[in-house]
């Protein structure tokens, strides 16, 4: 794998050499041969930082609209904000006046997002590269004018601060974490910057602990194509009435309750068992929605939840139950060998079990797509056979 971690210097030897991005994107020689080639015109630097680049670019399209216009590094890639996210974000931003900052600006996802939606940003990064990424992808989409950078210490920073929006790095020597309090900054700091600013946005992995580290803050869970991407700590003047909240891109679905003010209500398995989004899960808001779509839990400790009537809500994905079968592999066997299906998907929550080697034991010699979710109904283990609602994935 090539490094990405190129100096300031390198960085702009390749933005005044276009051709040898050009050179690296349209070639279809092997990484090893291109190289070869390329190093006969250029410094052996420049060609590892373009194959790296174009490298990254491709894997980015998924996260940015621009993204073979930007610059990226393989840590600021894989810790930003995708695109709809930050854009979701910065629409909490319009209650805020003045200029924000972004403190650990990254490659500048989340400061380009608030300057496309009219905002002045600030960003602030401790690393050179960093800043310089953000200025050159805020020139990609076009808002150059509006974002400012400050190469410092986000800990140091003498500024007065008003609206803020902070990504910690959650890497700790050079391994990556979940605890706060090995973040950095760590989390003595972002309780005073909550304490110090007017409102503002702390941006955290949703497996972080932040549970009862923010008091008087709404924590938003916020999910993108199904899969829960971050965790917003909302304070000060940003924040919403409710301490949890979900919100599901791109539908817009968004979830604000106390959980305490909710209880589990199981009830048998019934005609259609659903997935619960896990932003809502990860929120511990499944029983918030459960009131609100009329449905029951499996199991007081089993996210899945059932019931008789169809729902179409883009916070839970529908499945049509087929059968219940009991937790172990002769009588999981003997349905499939019955009744056969060609394609078979597995999900299980709480239950531990052996993916892989199940799915080697079913036989898949029929036709169509079946699901097999092993689940605990009402304290024991079950299989249920389900199919998923056509137009519901």
């Amino acid at each position: 794998m090539l490094t990405s971690d190129f100096d300031v210097d390198t960085l702009h030897k390749l933005r005044r050499t276009p051709e040898l991005l050009e050179a690296v994107m349209n070639s279809q020689a092997s990484e090893l041969k291109l190289q070869t080639q390329l190093r006969e015109q250029y410094s052996a630097d420049i060609v590892r930082a373009a194959m790296t680049l174009v490298e990254l670019r491709e894997r980015a399209t998924h996260k940015f609209s621009r993204a073979s216009d930007m610059w990226f590094d393989r840590t600021g890639l894989e810790q930003s904000t995708p695109e709809a996210v930050a854009q979701y974000k910065a629409t909490r931003f319009e209650k805020s006046s003045g200029e924000i900052f972004d403190l650990c600006c990254g490659i500048g996802s989340d400061s380009i997002a608030l300057a496309v939606s009219g905002k002045k940003v600030t960003g602030v990064d401790l690393s050179e590269a960093a800043c310089l990424r953000t200025q050159w992808n805020a020139e990609a989409y076009g808002v150059g004018e509006r974002i400012e950078t400050i190469c410092e210490d986000v800990q140091q920073l003498k500024s007065e601060l008003q609206f803020v929006h902070c990504d910690p790095d959650r890497r700790s020597k050079g391994k990556r974490t979940i605890r706060l309090e090995d973040s950095c900054p760590p989390l003595e700091f972002l309780r005073e910057l909550i304490e110090k600013c007017q409102g503002g946005a702390i941006k955290l992995s949703p497996a972080s602990n932040f549970g009862g580290k923010f008091e008087d803050a709404e924590i938003e869970l916020i999910s993108l194509n199904g899969e829960c991407k971050e965790a917003t700590v909302w304070f000060g003047d940003l924040a919403g009435k409710e301490n949890w909240s979900a919100t599901l891109l791109p539908s817009g679905f968004s979830l604000s309750a106390d959980p305490f003010n909710h209880f589990p209500r199981v009830g048998p398995l019934s005609d259609y068992i659903y997935d619960v989004d896990p932003a809502i899960v990860r929120a511990g808001l499944v029983d918030a929605l459960a009131d609100e779509l009329e449905l029951e839990r499996l199991d007081d400790a089993e996210e899945y939840l059932t019931g008789s009537h169809l729902v179409d809500s883009p916070a839970v994905t529908p499945f049509r139950v087929l059968a219940e079968l009991t937790n172990n592999r002769k009588s999981i066997r003997k349905y499939f060998r019955d009744d056969p299906c060609h394609e078979l998907e597995i999900k299980c929550r709480h239950v531990p079990v052996d993916v892989d080697s199940l799915r080697k034991s079913i036989p898949l010699n029929g036709t169509g797509k079946k699901t097999l979710l092993i689940v605990r109904l009402a304290g024991k283990t079950k299989g249920v056979v389900a199919e998923r609602i056509v137009g519901q994935e």
